[in-house]
């Protein structure tokens, strides 16, 4: 499959949710890492370089929001596009985030709307200022 050299990195606290955002994204060619935390997600797009983060807003410690920012203010990662997943309303998202992102995933995630949102993220890189800092 054409995604296969597409790294992405999943953060969310669920494990399960974690674990269906890899399977259903392997399943599609590309190849997955998952975190479970904003500080473990930091510490690896530090590390090594990722085409694409679907990130959990609503964490425990440092949310989504946070690592959003942090990333937004890095030099070094603020081309890295982002993909938000959130069971909250969008408008409240858009209200809240003050970061830059290629998107927002609906939870529960369905399969054919977290493909398309990927692959509009991956080879655009045009992101959306969704809320004015």
């Amino acid at each position: 499959m054409k995604n296969l050299n597409k790294h992405i990195i999943v953060c969310d606290d669920c494990d399960v949710t974690s674990l269906l955002l890899k399977i259903i994204l392997e399943t599609n060619g590309y190849k997955v890492t998952t975190v479970f935390s904003g500080k473990e997600v930091l510490a690896e797009i530090d590390s090594q370089v990722f085409d694409l983060l679907l990130l959990d807003i609503t964490m425990p410690g440092m949310d989504g929001y946070e690592v959003a920012h942090h990333i937004q203010q890095n030099r070094n990662l603020n081309s890295l596009p982002i993909l938000l997943l959130s069971g909250h309303e969008e408008k409240t998202i858009r209200e809240k985030c003050q970061a830059k992102v290629a998107g927002i995933i609906p939870k529960p995630v369905e399969m054919n709307i977290l493909l398309e949102a990927v692959k509009k993220a991956l080879p655009s890189n045009n992101y959306q200022q969704i809320s004015l800092v």
